[in-house]
C-alpha cells in the first residue's frame, strides 16, 4: 500500500514509531504485548469489550421490549464511523487530496484494518461513546421533556465530557499522532485541534442523536413498532444524515473562519459554549424533577450504562495518572521523550461533569416492577433487560 502513504502519513507514522510502507493489509493482527506501550491493550481491551456489551444490550432489548432505538444507535454510529473516516485515511483515492491533507495517523494496535490506518477499537468507541451519552440523557427523562433537539444537544454536552477525556491524552501516549501543519487541524488546543474538541466531542454526537431520536426514539415512545426492513432503512439514514449534521452544524466556524484561524478558534468555542449553556440546566433541572416526582409510573433505565461508565471513568482515570509523571516533566508542551501533552485542567473539568453524570443516572429513583412496555405513555420498567 505504499501508493498510499503520503508524505504527511508517512512523517506520522515514523513518529508513533512505524513504517507506513509496512503497515499489513485490510486486516492485520499484533502480538498486544509488542505494542508502543502498555496503555495501547489496555484502552483496545476497555473500548472493545464495551462496544460488544452495548450491542448485545441494544439486541436483547429489542427481543424483550420490542425497542430498537439502542440498536438504531450502535449502528447508525458505525455507519457515520465509514461514511467520515475512509476519505480522511485515503484523501488521495477519493480525489479530495488538494483540499484535505492527511489529518491525522493512528498508532497500530492489536487489531488494525486498512493498511494501518483503523484500529478496531477506533471502530468501537463510536457506538460505545454515542451509547454512553444517549443512554445517560435518555435515563434523566430529557427527551421525553424537552423533546429530540433539546435532547440531542444535551447528548452532544456529555459525549463531548467523556470523548475529551480520552482526547487529551491519547497524544501524549501516542495511540495517534496530529498533524499539527495541516489547516483544518487550526487552531490548536494545546495537544488537540480545537476542531476535533467541538466538532468530533460534541457536534457529531448531538447529530447523531437528533436523527435517532426523530428517526426511532420517537416513534417508540408512541409505542410503534418497526419491521427489519424499516429499521434497516432508518438506520442507514441515520448515518447518512448524521454525516451531513456534522458537516452544517460547524458551517459558521467554518465559512466565516476560513481567512483567520483566530476567528475560526472563536467561532468553534462559541458553538460549544452554547451546547454547555443549554444542556446543564436541563440536566440539572431534569434531575432534580426525577428526584421530587412521586409518580408510580416505571422509568428507563439502563444498567450496562450505569456499569460501564464507571468502567471507563475508572480506566481512563488510572491512564491519566500514570502519565501525570511525563505531563509534569513537560516543557514548552512536550514530555522528554518528545510528545505532546493535553490540557490537565479541562480534563479535569471533563472528569467532574462525566462523574456527575454517571452519579445522576445512579440516584435517579426507580420504580421497580417487571419489565414491560407501556403503549399509553411510551415508558418503560425501570429494571432493564441486561
Amino acid at each position: 500500500m505504499a501508493d498510499h502513504c503520503s508524505p504527511t502519513f508517512e512523517q506520522l507514522a515514523t513518529a508513533l514509531g512505524f513504517s507506513c510502507t509496512e503497515a499489513g493489509g485490510v486486516v492485520e493482527v499484533r502480538n498486544p504485548l509488542a505494542l508502543e506501550n502498555w496503555t495501547l491493550p489496555v484502552l483496545e481491551f476497555t473500548i472493545v469489550l464495551g462496544s460488544v456489551l452495548a450491542l448485545i444490550f441494544a439486541i436483547v432489548r429489542l427481543r424483550r421490549n420490542g425497542d430498537p432505538t439502542n440498536l438504531a444507535l450502535w449502528f447508525g454510529a458505525t455507519a457515520y464511523l465509514f461514511i467520515i473516516e475512509p476519505p480522511l485515511y485515503f484523501p488521495a483515492a477519493f480525489g479530495i487530496e488538494e483540499h484535505v491533507d492527511t489529518m491525522f495517523a493512528h498508532n497500530v494496535f492489536t487489531v488494525d484494518f486498512l493498511w494501518g490506518r483503523l484500529p478496531l477499537y477506533i471502530v468501537a468507541i463510536y457506538p460505545l461513546m454515542a451509547t454512553l451519552a444517549f443512554e445517560i440523557v435518555r435515563t434523566l427523562g430529557v427527551f421525553r421533556q424537552y423533546g429530540a433537539l433539546v435532547g440531542a444537544v444535551c447528548v452532544g454536552f456529555v459525549h463531548h465530557a467523556f470523548y475529551e477525556i480520552f482526547d487529551h491524552l491519547g497524544p501524549q501516549l501516542r495511540w495517534w499522532e496530529w498533524s499539527t501543519t495541516n489547516p483544518i487541524n487550526q487552531p490548536m488546543f494545546d495537544s488537540v485541534p480545537l476542531p476535533s474538541v467541538v466538532v468530533f466531542a460534541a457536534l457529531w454526537p448531538m447529530s447523531l442523536a437528533l436523527c435517532v431520536q426523530y428517526f426511532v426514539g420517537r416513534y417508540v415512545d408512541e409505542g410503534r413498532y418497526f419491521s427489519g426492513l424499516q429499521l434497516l432503512s432508518r438506520t442507514i439514514a441515520i448515518g447518512i444524515l448524521a454525516s451531513l449534521g456534522t458537516f452544517i452544524l460547524p458551517l459558521p466556524a467554518t465559512v466565516f473562519g476560513m481567512g483567520s484561524t483566530t476567528v475560526r478558534g472563536v467561532l468553534y468555542a462559541a458553538e460549544l459554549v452554547i451546547v454547555t449553556l443549554v444542556a446543564i440546566p436541563i440536566l440539572a433541572r431534569q434531575w432534580l424533577r426525577l428526584r421530587r416526582e412521586t409518580s408510580d409510573v416505571p422509568r428507563y433505565t439502563n444498567s450496562f450504562v450505569q456499569c460501564y461508565s464507571v468502567v471507563y471513568l475508572c480506566v481512563m482515570a488510572v491512564l491519566w495518572v500514570t502519565a501525570l509523571p511525563g505531563f509534569f516533566g513537560a516543557v514548552d508542551g512536550r514530555t522528554s521523550e518528545g510528545d505532546p501533552v493535553g490540557n490537565l485542567w479541562y480534563t479535569l473539568g471533563c472528569f467532574i461533569v462525566a462523574i456527575l453524570c454517571a452519579i445522576a443516572i445512579f440516584t435517579v429513583p426507580q420504580r421497580r416492577a417487571e419489565e414491560r412496555r407501556n403503549t399509553s405513555t411510551g415508558e418503560y420498567a425501570a429494571t432493564d433487560a441486561a
